[in-house]
């Protein structure tokens, strides 16, 4: 029975969101449960696309991604996939009628990795915006559920939510990308030179843009607004981090937030979360 082969589909998500992502998938379990596939569908998604340029290296990586891309989006069009990973966001995007826009702009952004570059500040809004600002958008679209006057007010706070998010990878993973990858995000920065003031620069701009991001959680429904605040809290520890880390040795090292820590954090947000002190 193809409900089989549904379930099936988005356990698949599931396993690779969870084997990929401690952080949102602690975050997934703290929405409402009528959430969790569709966010663990997305999720799917987008960590197929991205592993497909960030890790594919022995393999045609332009021909993977084109396959992967004609086969969003026949799986779209005809609401099925042999790939239970597409399956799973097929059923999303037609469920909750998700814009295309969105998945062609994160599409775009995984052509952009395909190639080392340095990135200048249009590059860079274009770039953040299909890699990340849209996939909040993709998860406003779930947790709106066709209510579309909240999701244009929520709109701008959930592609800052993003952004920041994205900006805060860029920081922890800027040995990774600029010297692995040849790819340098943030404008006009040379890694050879990247220094405290640099740093200071780049954490004021992601902390304006967690500011705005969080006034929009508060407004979240309520069903996806501790979920969404967990996430949250979790990439706030790790800028603080970060911001507690010298610039020099960014570039030696991958800053994470150790699993002890996050269910410590997790906890005391819940405690906030039941006394509404967010």
């Amino acid at each position: 029975m193809k409900v089989l082969f549904d379930r099936v589909s988005l356990k698949t998500s599931k396993l690779v969101t969870r084997q990929y992502s401690t952080s949102f998938s602690m975050g997934i379990y703290c929405l409402e449960t009528k959430f969790h596939d569709p966010i663990y569908a997305i999720y799917g998604f987008v960590r197929l696309a991205d592993e497909i340029v960030d890790s594919f290296h022995d393999h045609p990586k332009r021909a993977l991604l084109d396959r992967f891309e004609e086969d969003t989006w026949n799986a779209i069009e005809q609401g099925i996939s042999l790939n239970p990973i597409l399956h799973s966001f097929q059923t999303v995007v037609n469920l909750y009628q998700m814009d295309p826009s969105l998945i062609k702009s994160f599409l775009h952004s995984m052509r952009m990795d395909l190639d080392p570059k340095s990135y200048d500040q249009a590059l860079l809004d274009e770039y953040v915006y299909g890699s990340a600002e849209v996939v909040g958008l993709m998860c406003l679209s779930v947790f709106c559920e066709g209510d579309s006057h909240r999701y244009a007010d929520l709109k701008q706070p959930a592609r800052k939510l993003g952004s920041a998010f994205q900006k805060i990878n860029f920081l922890r993973d800027l040995k990774a990308d600029g010297f692995d990858l040849g790819r340098v995000y943030f404008p006009n920065v040379d890694l050879t030179q990247f220094d405290r003031v640099t740093k200071k620069a780049i954490e004021a701009e992601i902390e304006a843009e967690f500011a705005e991001g969080y006034q929009g959680i508060l407004a979240l429904p309520k069903g996806a607004r501790f979920g969404v605040y967990i996430a949250y809290v979790y990439y706030f520890a790790l800028l603080n981090r970060i911001k507690n880390t010298p610039a020099e040795h960014l570039l030696n090292q991958r800053i994470r937030i150790p699993n002890q820590q996050k269910y410590t954090l997790l906890l005391r947000s819940y405690v906030k979360h039941s006394l509404n002190l967010l």
